[in-house]
């Protein structure tokens, strides 16, 4: 097959929506297909509606493909684009990666009424999608119906098989320090919750103030000014001492930080489905994840990690608490979230599926 897949900026950008994207042309391009990258310059949402009307735009993605797959994240340059597109040949399928949906983000009604509409209009001018959560497929059939033809295919989680550390079924048990060491992976920006993480530390009881550590890793530049703020705010609480910063780190380092922690968090206010807390449970990391969005496909709360209401510091002190006085439960906790992993489809398993979709839509 000849494939276009329309992106913006770099296939290479850290994140679990370029990962799952990565994953899917490396396989398409291993299985002797030619896939054309178009990608566009990351600007605001406003620059990306005008890009509806860049004509150079509109014959890159007008080639004559076998498939153009899109990443929904660039829906406010395509709503239009695609019918300009289609008037102008007769058109392959065009099949749309979700995610997730803009609109799902928690922000004030009127701008989520003005994201949904753009993303309504895009999704009805698509022939097909690609899910990576039940919950994302719902939600996208919320907005137009379930007319489409789909596939429903989770990302994997097992980008790190080679560690060393993975090469043994056995999960390791708890240190014997009396430390609880939390890591947190996200872009530092605020829907990824760590403000809501820095809270909760705060109010744990005064006998537990130096009996955890935390790691953050995520890139500083997403949001300058929140990760700054974020600085900041570990400073005004007095945890900065408890806090090791790494920034955006390579996968090498990552894995070593999944390997070395007990617990894995990341208290964001949404996620269409959420990669990283699939690959902290590869580590037999349990998960404590905002209860929005798809991490309850992942999470069985109370067993092999906890779910918490979005921007409530409150439930997600309480549940670090509990683990902090029951290291029995955390490594029981820890079992179940390895076997959860060893349970769920591989990267493989993922991309042969959705190849085999695209053949379909195809012919």
């Amino acid at each position: 097959m000849h494939i276009g897949l329309v992106i913006y900026g770099d296939l290479d950008i850290i994140s679990g929506g370029y990962l799952y994207d990565r994953k899917l042309v490396e396989y398409l391009r291993a299985c002797g297909d030619q896939v054309d990258i178009i990608s566009r310059p990351w600007q605001n949402y406003v620059r990306h509606l005008a890009q509806n009307f860049d004509a150079g735009f509109i014959k890159q993605i007008s080639e004559p493909y076998d498939i153009l797959l899109q990443d929904e994240l660039n829906h406010p340059s395509l709503f239009f684009a695609n019918r300009r597109r289609k008037k102008m040949l007769k058109s392959c399928p065009v099949i749309s990666i979700v995610h997730h949906l803009r609109c799902s983000e928690q922000r004030s009604g009127l701008l989520n009424m003005a994201y949904r509409w753009v993303e309504r209009s895009y999704l009805q001018g698509v022939d097909g999608f690609i899910f990576n959560s039940a919950t994302t497929g719902n939600t996208v059939t919320q907005l137009v119906g379930n007319k489409y033809p789909f596939v429903l295919a989770y990302p994997g989680g097992d980008r790190f098989s080679e560690w060393e550390y993975l090469q043994n079924d056995s999960v390791k048990p708890i240190r014997d320090d009396d430390l609880l060491r939390i890591l947190f992976v996200g872009n530092l920006d605020l829907r990824k919750g760590l403000h809501v993480l820095l809270a909760a530390l705060c109010q744990l009881s005064s006998k537990d103030r130096f009996r955890w550590h935390l790691t953050v890793v995520g890139d500083n530049n997403k949001n300058i000014a929140y990760a700054k703020k974020m600085l900041e705010l570990a400073n005004q609480l007095k945890l900065s001492q408890n806090i090791t910063w790494l920034g955006a780190v390579d996968d090498t380092t990552l894995a070593r930080q999944y390997a070395t922690h007990d617990l894995f968090v990341l208290p964001s206010q949404y996620e269409g489905f959420g990669i990283v807390y699939l690959e902290a449970m590869s580590f037999s990391l349990p998960v404590i994840a905002s209860s929005a969005g798809a991490a309850h496909e992942i999470i069985n709360t109370g067993e092999n990690g906890f779910l918490v209401p979005p921007e409530n510091p409150s439930v997600l002190a309480m549940r670090l608490q509990t683990l902090l006085n029951n290291k029995t439960r955390l490594q029981a906790m820890r079992v179940a979230a390895r076997k959860h992993f060893e349970q769920h489809p591989t990267w493989a398993q993922t991309t042969q599926k959705i190849r085999q979709f695209l053949l379909k839509m195809a012919n």
